[in-house]
């Protein structure tokens, strides 16, 4: 039942990175409807347990990157994204899917960087954030961060996406 789960969970993840490529947003309609159908399904499909699995998942998921959005490293649709990923894949997978996105997200982001032929300015604002939040604590940057138009931003569904596709992979080649 749960590899059925983490294909729904791929196929919004993948609705949400083309909507992310295609126009940097990824749409409410997907996310929320998303989350929603989850947890009916898992109910539906799973009981109580299901259910829990699905809420403790979007929790997880959808709490981490709250955090980060907090900090403006992140935009509000990729952490509805992750909450209706995770609540499809359930607690169990999401740590796996965070894992995977990280590595992903990290991936595209040195691509991006070096694609824009923005290392020395990546670095040095990697390292005047972390003496901000040495400093200022859990407060975002008032110039770094995903809100500033001048920010170059990478598209973090399509890591969402393959944090996903890695996680179904494992799953079913575990069997």
């Amino acid at each position: 039942m749960e590899n059925y789960f983490l294909i729904c969970a791929l196929s919004v993840a993948t609705v949400g990175a083309v909507q992310d490529v295609r126009g940097r947003k990824i749409p409410n309609w997907l996310t929320y409807t998303g989350l929603l159908a989850a947890l009916a399904v898992r109910l539906l499909a799973a009981g109580r347990p299901g259910l829990t699995a699905g809420l403790l998942g979007m929790l997880l998921g959808g709490g981490i990157f709250y955090l980060l959005f907090l900090l403006g490293g992140m935009g509000g649709g990729d952490v509805k994204l992750i909450a209706a990923v995770s609540a499809w894949a359930g607690a169990a997978q999401t740590v796996n899917i965070l894992i995977a996105a990280a590595l992903a997200g990290g991936v595209l982001a040195v691509g991006t960087m070096l694609f824009h032929k923005t290392v020395r300015r990546t670095l040095m604002n990697t390292v005047e954030l972390i003496r901000h939040h040495l400093q200022a604590g859990l407060r975002p940057h008032p110039e770094l961060n995903v809100r500033e138009p001048g920010a170059l931003r990478v598209p973090y569904g399509v890591a969402i996406a393959a944090g996903t596709l890695y996680c179904l992979g494992s799953s079913l080649w575990r069997g």
